[in-house]
């Protein structure tokens, strides 16, 4: 026997479980997908706890949006193009679901080039070895030809880029995110840091031009969020530093010029924790009302499901 005294557990008070509060309940469980099955059976058999219910819930937001003539704003990286989900956003934007894109310089790279050539994304290492990366002649000349004809049409760089890409009459156009949102009348803004870019290194490249172009785009893209009030969304689509940046500093001036912009809705898909879009997207934003919500997955996975779930249920 222990010298040392134990507690006694025959005095413990025990309680019915179904007295119990508890979090999980079978109603909210997830169901098995049947072969054969259409799409809302698979959505329907989703488990509606933690973030499934919370993916339920985001699509509900942007479908009542655009219900309610509220716009829904996607932010993107360029990676986004990169995995091939170009399609998928375009038919977004062709169904009226997504009403402004916002992206960094490299999504103009690739959309250019998917739109011209068929084909985006080269090999950094074996180009940077020889001086060769980011030199492909003919994507430096065709942006750098549109946004220096957008300055001398005080154009913003999207509505440039995406009106050079349109009378280009390339064969795929059809994928251009640019290009679709030209013909279409959607606000599409660029947002450059000057060196991140290949086609800042090149010798067509316009300092001044990018510059101008930009800040242009930063106001158009300004405005668009100060519609977002009372129900509108923003969507972030892995981009871990500029477009969080951005939209916190466009959120700022609207809130200083037109109050109030709050009771909205935002959300952040990436493949990694980041700390900016989960602070400046999810977190302060929705402060003064609404709901921000984070997603963590694959984007070729994760926005061709948020996607189908839109135009299911839309």
């Amino acid at each position: 026997m222990s010298k040392y005294a134990e507690i006694d557990l025959k005095k413990v008070q025990t309680y019915s479980v179904r007295q119990r509060l508890s979090k999980v309940h079978r109603d909210e469980l997830g169901k098995p997908f049947r072969r054969g099955d259409f799409f809302e059976m698979f959505y329907n058999s989703l488990p509606n706890i933690l973030i499934a219910r919370d993916f339920r819930e985001l699509v509900q937001r942007i479908i009542a949006a655009r219900q309610n003539d509220k716009p829904v704003i996607v932010m993107m990286g360029a990676h986004v193009i990169k995995v091939g989900l170009s399609p998928i956003l375009v038919d977004l934007m062709r169904r009226g679901m997504i009403t402004c894109i916002a992206m960094n310089g490299a999504g103009v790279i690739h959309d250019t080039e998917l739109a011209l050539f068929g084909q985006t994304s080269e090999e950094v290492a074996g180009g940077l070895a020889d001086g060769s990366f980011g030199m492909a002649q003919e994507t430096g000349e065709f942006i750098n030809h549109a946004v220096s004809n957008g300055r001398n049409k005080q154009q913003g760089f999207g509505e440039a880029v995406g009106e050079a890409l349109l009378q280009s009459a390339a064969e795929e156009l059809k994928h251009s995110l640019l290009a679709t949102a030209f013909e279409l009348s959607i606000p599409a803004t660029v947002h450059v840091a000057i060196g991140t870019d290949i086609i800042h290194q090149q010798p067509s490249a316009d300092g001044a031009a990018y510059g101008e172009l930009s800040f242009r785009d930063f106001k158009i893209f300004t405005a668009q969020v100060g519609k977002i009030n009372d129900g509108g969304v923003v969507l972030n689509f892995g981009s871990n530093v500029l477009m969080p940046e951005v939209f916190l500093k466009a959120l700022t001036i609207v809130r200083n010029i037109q109050p109030p912009v709050k009771d909205f809705f935002t959300a952040n898909f990436d493949m990694f924790a980041h700390y900016r879009p989960r602070v400046n997207v999810v977190q302060r934003p929705t402060l003064q009302g609404g709901k921000g919500y984070n997603f963590i997955g694959h984007h070729e996975i994760m926005i061709p499901l948020l996607a189908a779930a839109i135009k299911e249920f839309f």
